[in-house]
């Protein structure tokens, strides 16, 4: 059986990593932020706590921990699906949908101990998040590419 501490440190890793995802959305006023990443990636390790703790601890999925994940992932979409919104000339809200999946991930990940693919997956998730966006603009610029303006005409 885990102990406390054991409990203790993957669930509140899994909910500031996926916090931290939460406060880079939050600081580019995405529709999403800390607490509510932080709460998935929270609540995904502890559904796969739940799952089987004794089949962790061994290092082996139970089926019922293979399950509850597939759900988690598969249900986590509809919450994605939220902050996708569609007008006239483009869609917004897919990197916001897609950083709820990850942090699900990362609250699995968390939830399972281990501790290095949540930090290495943490780590490119971050400079994703931090350069993604300037590197993406330069790449547009430079093969001109589409813009952010809505087409003229």
């Amino acid at each position: 059986m885990l102990d406390w501490w054991d409990i203790a440190l993957r669930l509140g890793v899994a909910t500031i990593a996926s916090a931290v995802i939460g406060l880079n959305r939050d600081l580019h006023g995405k529709p999403i932020g800390l607490r509510t990443l932080g709460l998935v990636g929270l609540a995904t390790a502890t559904v796969v706590l739940l799952a089987s703790p004794v089949a962790l601890e061994a290092g082996r999925l139970s089926d019922a921990t293979s399950r509850i994940i597939q759900g988690l992932l598969t249900g986590i979409g509809f919450l994605g699906a939220g902050v996708i919104v569609h007008n006239e000339s483009r869609v917004k809200g897919l990197t916001s949908a897609d950083y709820v999946w990850f942090t699900a991930c990362i609250g699995i990940v968390c939830g399972l101990g281990l501790w290095r693919l949540v930090i290495v997956a943490l780590a490119i998730a971050l400079v994703l998040l931090v350069f993604g966006g300037p590197f993406e603009r330069t790449l547009h610029r430079v093969f001109r590419g589409r813009s952010d303006k809505p087409p003229s005409g």
